[in-house]
């Protein structure tokens, strides 16, 4: 039974109450990247359910758990997030974001977006289908506003800003949103007579600081961050990393798959060649954004 729910859950997740909002139909420009446009790296996570999440800052607050979800009309927030965020509703439900920034460095702005508690996240929450807690989606109102490269070999998207705004959103009318949001407890009840609950016991992804450059089979720092972890361990540019603890490392894709689950205040053993020795470099890694 919980099988069925979790395919039922996790299939629905790009269908959030297009009852609430609907973008309008008249054709627009084409977009054009921006004069100055700026690439941003903004690392992901690919939860247990496959969904692509980021992590977000709200008005300052945060950061939270978000997925990229190009099937929704806007950015959804739950209510425990707004009241955190202290994101109050506006004109028709609507709220303004005082700040709205991606992992990375990316700040949307003049973002906003609605407050519900979608069926979608209370039901994968209340199983902890997706091996963390979900917080929200950000649809297409600022998506629209960029260019976005997927690549799930690596560890980051790229964002292109564009000189695109997107069309409002108006209401659809008619009913049936209301009927199916008010399913949420009904599925956080089922969840509780199965005896299922959520293990969210994990840490934030760490960071440690460095850029790197990839040729032939070798994976060498280009750059150590000034004040990072990998600086405070004694991480060199020019130093070759042969592996990760027991992971061999070959590949910038090799170097992500072995840190993808490290967490903050872990501590990881970095083998490097430097000026033809090995050494052994211990790295406690810190907190991102």
């Amino acid at each position: 039974m919980r099988l069925r729910y979790a395919l039922v859950l996790a299939a629905c997740l790009g269908l959030v109450p297009l009852a609430a909002s609907r973008a309008d139909d008249k054709p627009k420009a084409d977009a054009k990247v921006t004069a100055k446009a700026e690439k941003f790296e903004v690392p992901y996570r690919l939860t247990d359910t496959k969904h692509v999440m980021v992590r977000t800052k709200i008005n300052g607050k945060g950061p939270f758990n978000l997925i990229v979800d190009t099937g929704a009309p806007a950015v959804f927030i739950t209510k425990g997030v707004a009241k955190k965020a202290k994101a109050e509703e506006g004109e028709k439900g609507w709220v303004d974001f005082d700040s709205f920034e991606l992992e990375g460095g990316l700040k949307v702005e003049k973002a906003r977006g609605r407050v519900e508690d979608l069926i979608q996240l209370d039901g994968m929450n209340g199983m902890g289908l997706a091996g963390v807690e979900l917080h929200g989606v950000i649809g297409y109102n600022v998506l629209a506003r960029f260019r976005i490269q997927y690549d799930l070999t690596s560890d980051k998207l790229v964002f292109e800003p564009l000189a695109f705004d997107p069309p409002p959103l108006v209401p659809l009318g008619g009913k049936g949103g209301e009927g199916i949001q008010s399913m949420g407890p009904m599925v956080k009840m089922l969840t509780s007579l199965l005896g299922i609950k959520p293990n969210f016991d994990i840490a934030p992804r760490g960071f440690t600081g460095i850029e790197f450059d990839e040729k032939d089979g070798k994976v060498v720092v280009k750059s150590v961050l000034a004040g990072s972890p990998a600086e405070k361990a004694g991480l060199k540019v020019g130093d070759r990393i042969t592996s990760v603890k027991t992971d061999t490392v070959e590949s910038g894709k090799d170097l992500a798959k072995a840190l993808a689950k490290a967490g903050v205040g872990t501590k990881w053993r970095f083998h490097v060649t430097r000026d033809g020795k090995e050494e052994e470099i211990v790295v406690e890694l810190g907190k991102g954004l």
